[in-house]
């Protein structure tokens, strides 16, 4: 597993970092057992580093993530995990929510002192605040709260996940300083961020976590027109109506370009995602042996070629709202 610099922290991570999100739920039925031996396998690859989320099974991944590291005591894995913003109110964010209300100083210190209890941490690598909104950039008194947190030992490094609407939010943070690391959606189709996003993250020494690699598995090359997802899979939403037959039939389109170049899509897919020297690791959901074994091998193998990556940038699609559903 090749590894590189995460911003101005400058820890060595692994280039493929392992998404947390399924082994806490929402896609679909799966077993403690198969997350665990997901983990294990992905570190005993080379992976160190492992995204989560308080809102992933609510806790369920983080104590499934400390139950594995207390397994291996011998390894340095960084681990990122997200606070939510308070409820009641929208996701992401309205701009005309205070950022009082959703991430207020008592709320924030009782959501990181559950993550360090759920963690079994005394200090978290990275705190992200799971979403933003534009309207808050003036006045960040969340990162503030965060950046006091730091000062006391109790986190490493500040982040926010970006809105999924309006990632180019986060620019004007980066540039003023405030942030650490970015977690950015990126792949064959969510092309923005390379134009203004990546380039502000380099220029200021910020962390870059790519999400969505795989396009919430429609990447993965898997998918048909009759594929039907279980209760409790929130891609019954993201793929309502049209949506599923549609992405089938841009997916095949991007298999006819990649063509023997690589050996499948979504090995295309993540090379893809890697390709930004900006980009400190891509983290794609990991939920059983073979994802792991797949995912990582793609690390050790050769970049993909500027001329493919060119032709690929051919399907940019913007579709960023269909995170709220049909």
């Amino acid at each position: 597993m090749n590894t590189r610099k995460f911003g101005r922290l400058g820890w060595d991570v692994s280039e493929i970092g392992f998404g947390a999100w399924a082994i806490g739920g929402g896609w679909g039925p799966q077993s403690e057992e198969d997350s665990i031996l997901a983990l294990h396998r992905a570190l005993d690859l080379g992976c160190n580093f492992i995204d989560t989320a308080q809102g992933y099974g609510d806790g369920k991944s983080e104590r499934i993530i400390a139950k594995v590291l207390r397994e291996r005591n011998d390894d340095r894995v960084y681990v990122a995990t997200k606070i939510p913003p308070r409820s009641p109110g929208a996701w992401p964010p309205s701009p005309y929510d205070a950022i009082e209300d959703r991430y207020p100083e008592d709320y924030l210190r009782e959501r990181l002192e559950r993550s360090l209890r759920d963690l079994g941490a005394d200090c978290l690598d990275l705190v992200q605040l799971h979403t933003w909104t534009r309207a808050w950039n003036a006045n960040p008194t969340a990162l503030e709260t965060l950046k006091k947190f730091q000062k006391e030992g109790k986190i490493r490094g500040i982040g926010i996940s970006t809105p999924e609407h309006d990632q180019n939010s986060l620019v004007d943070l980066m540039r003023n300083g405030w942030l650490d690391s970015v977690q950015v959606i990126y792949n064959i189709f969510e092309q923005e961020p390379a134009a203004e996003f990546l380039p502000a993250a380099r220029k200021h020494g910020v962390g870059v976590i790519v999400r969505v690699a795989l396009d919430e598995s429609s990447l993965g090359g898997k998918l048909t027109p009759g594929t039907e997802f279980p209760d409790g899979d929130f891609r019954r939403n993201y793929f309502a109506g049209d949506r599923l037959d549609r992405t089938v039939a841009r997916v095949e389109k991007i298999r006819e370009t990649i063509g023997t170049e690589e050996r499948d899509v979504p090995t295309a897919a993540l090379k893809f995602a890697l390709k930004p020297d900006a980009v400190s690791t891509v983290i794609p959901g990991i939920r059983n042996v073979q994802q792991a074994e797949r995912n990582c091998a793609v690390s050790d193998q050769p970049r993909m070629s500027d001329d493919l990556e060119t032709r690929l940038r051919e399907h940019r699609w913007l579709k960023s709202f269909w995170y709220s559903g049909k």
